[in-house]
């Protein structure tokens, strides 16, 4: 419990710069709404606070003049509460010292005028209070004395805001903060993640994603990067059991054929029939198939994505492959053409087609080069005129260790010339596609891919 208690604080104390972070987002966004009410509304606010106080001021003089004709200026301050003043210099009179002058009470006073011109019909005598209270004297109609009304006039509201402003700003600044949050903290490290899913299954694995976001997409990116760090290790034991399956294969291939080699020469000193010498001639057959499917599960381990890229001449690299055939029984017909390729790997996936088209189809075979798909791209194409591999079986003769022919083991194929050709393909940014019948008729296996 203590263990569970001290990691749910260490959480809440990694969550707090990030509330910190958004708070501080949410209370610049709320002053900045603040700031624009006030420039947008703040003067409609006012103006309507102004027309309110010209209306109440306007009420209670047509009352306090209609109530002079009946009471004196001091019964009628006493009975409805209002201060009153007489004499022509109202605005001396009260206690306290004099108030200096004040610019904003000036603007004030003008303004107030002008509304009780338009209310009145016609324009009163207004002037501001030195002392006590904050406001102005406006002179009433009275046939015996002059008296004057006193009206406060309230500063022009600075701080605080209004509270309907400050409100709905600070509401507009928590909702920015919110979307931020899901912005930046869920929708973008989510982004992200789909990025990398999308990868996955691809030869240039995605790298692990940065934990950051929410609790739940931090912890959705921790479980993502350790099934990276699973299919990483699965793949580095698959690579490790088929080059080691290679390599031990390898040692006894070695020793038999060395063996075979002595025994020849031990049967060439001892006059052996031709018997013994197909027998040895079938031995060679079956050591070169063994020493076949090695060399297979070495490519498909190995698989080449480690090479550098380089530019080199396509047509060069596809005669110097072409060159161990017969010439009789393989057709070159390759256009010059440059593109920046894994010659290795991209050798080893044009070999297996080679091979496959003498070894399983009909000659004649031809190996032809072409430009495109696409400005960088480049297509090779190996034909014969077998009946090729029906297009309902294509998809499964990709993949690994299958063998569509079942005597082809017996020949040293294990199934995996294909595979590294597709997956050739796939590094060069293209495909392996089949092609059967057509104008020439036949079978045809095309390589497709681009610059690197």
């Amino acid at each position: 419990m203590a263990s569970r208690g001290a990691a749910e604080a260490g959480a809440r104390l990694g969550r707090l710069p990030l509330i910190l972070r958004y708070g501080a987002a949410a209370l610049a966004a709320a002053g900045l709404t603040l700031l624009l009410l006030q420039l947008l509304l703040g003067r409609r606010l006012a103006e309507a606070r102004e027309d309110a106080l010209s209306a109440q001021i306007s009420s209670s003089l047509l009352l306090g003049q209609v109530a002079l004709e009946r009471f004196s200026p001091e019964g009628l301050a006493e009975v409805a509460g209002l201060r009153l003043a007489l004499g022509p210099d109202p605005g001396r009179q009260g206690t306290g010292p004099l108030r200096p002058a004040d610019g904003a009470l000036e603007g004030q006073l003008r303004s107030l005028r002008q509304r009780l011109c338009r209310r009145l019909g016609h324009c009163p005598e207004i002037q501001p209070a030195l002392r006590g209270g904050r406001g102005v004297w406006v002179a009433m109609d009275s046939p015996l004395e002059q008296v004057w009304l006193f009206a406060p006039l309230p500063r022009l509201r600075g701080w605080p805001p209004d509270p309907l402003q400050l409100g709905l700003s600070l509401g507009i600044g928590g909702l920015t903060a919110v979307l931020l949050f899901l912005s930046l903290e869920v929708q973008r490290p989510l982004q992200q993640l789909e990025q990398a899913l999308g990868d996955v299954g691809l030869e240039s694995r995605p790298a692990a994603v940065p934990l950051r976001g929410a609790g739940a997409v931090r912890r959705l990116g921790q479980r993502f990067n350790a099934m990276l760090e699973r299919l990483e290790a699965a793949d580095r034991e698959r690579r490790t059991m088929l080059a080691g399956i290679a390599h031990d294969l390898r040692a006894p291939l070695t020793r038999l054929r060395l063996r075979l080699d002595g025994a020849a020469a031990a049967g060439d000193h001892s006059g052996v029939g031709p018997s013994r010498a197909g027998s040895r001639s079938r031995t060679e057959a079956d050591l070169a198939a063994l020493e076949r499917i090695t060399g297979q599960f070495l490519l498909f381990a190995g698989a080449g994505g480690d090479e550098e890229p380089v530019g080199v001449p396509l047509e060069g690299l596809l005669a110097e492959l072409a060159a161990v055939a017969d010439a009789s029984t393989l057709h070159l017909d390759l256009q010059p053409l440059e593109r920046r390729v894994r010659p290795v790997a991209l050798g080893r996936a044009i070999a297996n087609l080679i091979d496959n088209a003498l070894a399983h189809g009909q000659p004649p075979v031809r190996l032809s080069l072409r430009a495109g798909p696409g400005p960088d791209g480049f297509t090779i194409r190996v034909h014969d005129a077998g009946a090729g591999i029906p297009p309902d079986r294509w998809g499964r003769a990709l993949e690994p260790f299958q063998r569509l022919d079942s005597a082809r083991g017996a020949q040293g194929h294990c199934g995996l010339g294909l595979a590294i050709a597709e997956r050739v393909a796939r590094e060069h940014g293209g495909r392996l596609r089949a092609e059967v019948g057509g104008a020439e008729g036949g079978f045809a296996v095309c390589f497709e891919g681009c610059s690197l």
